[in-house]
């Protein structure tokens, strides 16, 4: 059975550039049944059938001369968002895979203002996740984080390098042996959910890279709502975050 690496089988099934076809497979959007393909470099049988997700069109939400408020789609990395909305600069950022509420600011006194908000700690954010494992008591998670950024951001709990991170969790509902949870952090650190969610031993589903072992075609984690300088806004959940199947 003859197998070549998978960005040139993609090419070659779409009728496009190697080129196009390796950036489809980095940007996390190419599948093969439910499961995503995550090495462009892998050989793969040649009669592979793949799929290709396109994210949703962007969702504005709210604008005004101060700022633009997103409901991002999961799959679409922030500061590609910010490259297309003009003369707005990211607030802050959602992992790639999350979805949800992002916001821009649109003149410097607003940005100025937001960003020190957000590093004194008054931004109210909250967010809905599910999770491995049967979640039935709330949580406040106490843990300082330090994180390594090479060619990946990599976090971890550290009680020695890591500062301070705190992330309230609260049960919502179970399915099986999956648990829905709404979750409140007070800090904002790099990927401090998914950090503190595996620490207690609930990874995020989908999360492989903090030790998930559900495979999922994303990484089930929504920023429902934000508060932020007298603004509060709130993003739907998506289906797949509605009910887990």
């Amino acid at each position: 059975m003859a197998k070549d690496k998978a960005y040139k089988v993609l090419a070659n099934q779409l009728d496009i550039s190697n080129k196009k076809a390796k950036d489809l497979i980095d940007r996390g959007l190419v599948f093969v049944g439910d499961r995503q393909v995550k090495i462009a470099r892998a050989e793969l049988d040649e009669q592979t059938k793949f799929r290709v997700e396109y994210p949703k069109d962007i969702e504005i939400l709210f604008e005004d001369e101060n700022l633009i408020a997103i409901n991002k789609p999961a799959q679409i990395d922030s500061y590609d968002i910010e490259q297309v909305l003009e003369g707005a600069r990211l607030l802050h950022r959602l992992d790639r895979d999350t979805s949800g509420v992002l916001l821009f600011g649109k003149n410097e006194q607003f940005i100025s203002k937001a960003i020190g908000e957000f590093r004194a700690m008054r931004v109210v954010k909250e967010y809905v996740a599910w999770v491995d494992g049967v979640f039935y008591e709330e949580m406040i998670i106490d843990e300082p984080i330090h994180t390594i950024k090479k060619n990946k951001a990599y976090s971890m709990v550290d009680p020695v390098r890591g500062k301070k991170a705190i992330t309230i969790v609260k049960p919502s509902e179970v399915q099986g042996k999956k648990s829905k949870v709404e979750v409140e952090i007070k800090t904002g650190r790099t990927h401090q959910i998914r950090v503190h969610l595996a620490h207690i031993g609930f990874p995020i589903v989908g999360d492989e890279f903090y030790g998930s072992p559900t495979k999922a075609k994303r990484m089930l984690l929504h920023a429902k709502s934000i508060k932020l300088l007298g603004y509060e806004f709130e993003a739907p959940e998506p289906k797949d975050i509605q009910r887990y199947k």
